[in-house]
């Protein structure tokens, strides 16, 4: 079905295509003249079209998320709500999702859909949960304490000298984390709870270091570490492309949004001091944490990771 963008445009070319404008007869003045505010109405109208298309765009997307599921014993008789059978036995008799509370039999779960939808009831933490489940219990494209805290930053923080660099006050951040962990989204993190705007820059990079699976996840940081080895520029930077391809939805969605506005950070450098290399030495540990590794291989990692996150934040815009 033809989208409504083109359907504007057949019609804009259509109307052009009367009598009037017949290449056969000589175009009169009038049309001349009426021609240049035809084109330009449509183009307004296209525009609108498009404004519309992305604002649907905003919406909080259907990302897919796997059942976390853990053995259970249940007290009572217990029915799978998958096959519908009984679940037999005293103890252990299935499995449940710590995340949707879905009751399952253990030979069930394997085939269960991933369909999980976190529920506010069993999501009870901001900080230290996965990112996907966090965002599908409330519905939104990024974790509200990433963009609570970066909105903070950007108000008032852009041209604070060695952003992300200083740290607050651990007790402070411990803080703001339990104010996120208690109150969610109505979280008060303005300049009246915590002046100062280190606080606020270090209770985001610590929910990133408490995230279980890292924004660049155990199984995409391989692919990262052999892009950033590679030293021809511009093959470099489609390897990195294809590696973001493996990120789950919410962390690439999450790590486009954060390396946006680490580069917003870096066009204040005069001002902050922190140039892309900066941050790459700041966020590589904390957004790509390896998987177990020996203490030499983790340690050569390290200038790797600086250097993904670098690349990242200097072509955010054509990587995402």
């Amino acid at each position: 079905m033809p989208s409504r963008e083109s359907y504007i445009v057949k019609r804009g070319k259509n109307a052009g295509s009367g009598s009037r404008l017949n290449p056969s007869k000589p175009t009169s003045p009038a049309s001349t003249f009426w021609q240049p505010i035809r084109s330009f109405a449509l183009s307004q109208l296209t525009s609108l079209v498009r404004r519309a298309t992305l604002r649907e765009s905003d919406l909080a997307p259907k990302y897919e998320k796997v059942h976390n599921f853990k053995v259970h014993t249940f007290r009572g008789p217990h029915w799978c709500e998958y096959c519908a059978n009984f679940m037999w036995g005293l103890i252990a008799q299935g499995v449940k999702c710590a995340d949707c509370g879905l009751n399952v039999h253990k030979q069930c779960s394997k085939v269960v859909p991933n369909d999980c939808q976190p529920d506010l009831r069993h999501v009870k933490k901001v900080y230290s949960c996965d990112l996907t489940t966090l965002v599908k219990a409330h519905n939104t494209k990024r974790p509200m304490v990433v963009d609570m805290c970066i909105q903070e930053l950007e108000a008032r923080g852009l041209q604070s000298e060695g952003l992300y660099r200083i740290s607050g006050f651990s007790e402070l951040i411990e803080d703001v984390k339990l104010a996120f962990d208690r109150d969610g989204e109505k979280a008060d993190i303005s300049s009246n709870a915590y002046e100062d705007i280190n606080i606020i820059s270090g209770a985001l990079k610590l929910y990133f270091r408490e995230l279980p699976i890292p924004l660049i996840t155990y199984d995409a940081h391989p692919r990262f570490i052999e892009a950033a080895k590679i030293t021809d520029a511009e093959k470099r930077l489609e390897s990195l492309h294809e590696a973001l391809k493996l990120l789950p939805p919410a962390h690439c969605e999450t790590l486009r949004y954060l390396m946006a506005h680490l580069k917003r950070v870096t066009q204040y450098e005069k001002e902050n001091l922190m140039s892309s290399e900066n941050l790459g030495i700041v966020f590589g540990p904390t957004l790509m944490r390896a998987p177990e590794l020996d203490a030499m291989t983790a340690l050569n990692d390290i200038r790797y990771q600086r250097l993904v996150v670098e690349t990242l934040i200097t072509h955010e815009d054509v990587l995402f």
